[in-house]
């Protein structure tokens, strides 16, 4: 089996480029282009959602890419690469990685069988994208290359914190082989540093970076807090 757990030889940061239809950002080369700025600065890594902004980064960045496609499914609760044709396009858009959901919901631990599968059999590692330390346990016996914490505070039954998911994250190092990425309300390069020392073996920050309009907001939060206060 091709050694997938050197796709990131070396610990560092990956940054989620992604803008929904909805955003402002959505469209044309901007995407990209902010994932050129991320490896310029640094960045060991991008993770970014749909066909066209997966292949497009590819063209241009040498860094491994992690994609996903982020699709509503009429009656499920399902959001990340959610059905088998997602991460054919996934593969076929040039990713090196393919992120799916791996939580316990709607049957989804067997449901997501032939995908890792099928991402596999094309040479393309899978990370899980999971909410609880369970999930995690049970996406390493379904044979994927890396788990993410994504999804902690995005299920109903995960931990619901404005902070990231520390917890989950130590208990995941503490007990998976398989590498373990930090991702979720990763908001400070300090909470990046403790990510690294809970064990992760890569920090994925998106909205703290990559997403104005979530920056924006927080800080007109903050400073409308301190307005009324003053009242």
């Amino acid at each position: 089996m091709k050694d997938f757990n050197r796709i990131f030889p070396e610990k560092g940061l990956i940054v989620s480029c992604q803008a929904l239809e909805h955003e402002p950002l959505h469209g044309g080369d901007t995407i990209t282009k902010m994932a050129i700025a991320a490896i310029e600065s640094g960045a060991i890594g991008i993770r970014t959602n749909g066909v066209f902004d997966i292949h497009s980064i590819k063209q241009v960045v040498k860094v491994p890419v992690i994609g996903l496609i982020k699709r509503d499914m009429p009656g499920s609760e399902i959001f990340i690469t959610p059905t088998i044709q997602e991460v054919i396009a996934i593969v076929s858009a040039g990713a090196d990685v393919v992120a799916l959901d791996v939580t316990d919901r709607e049957g989804r631990l067997e449901a997501v069988k032939p995908l890792i599968e099928y991402a596999h059999s094309a040479g393309v590692a899978v990370m899980a994208d999971v909410s609880t330390y369970e999930e995690g346990i049970a996406a390493e016996k379904l044979g994927v290359d890396f788990i993410g914490t994504t999804l902690s505070g995005y299920t109903s039954y995960s931990t619901q914190s404005e902070e990231p998911d520390f917890e989950l994250l130590q208990q995941l190092c503490e007990t998976v082989k398989v590498p373990v990425i930090a991702e979720g309300r990763i908001w400070t390069p300090e909470d990046a540093v403790r990510a690294i020392r809970c064990g992760a073996a890569n920090v994925v920050v998106g909205s703290a970076i990559t997403r104005p309009q979530l920056i924006t907001a927080r800080y007109v939060a903050a400073l409308s807090t301190f307005f009324s206060s003053e009242h």
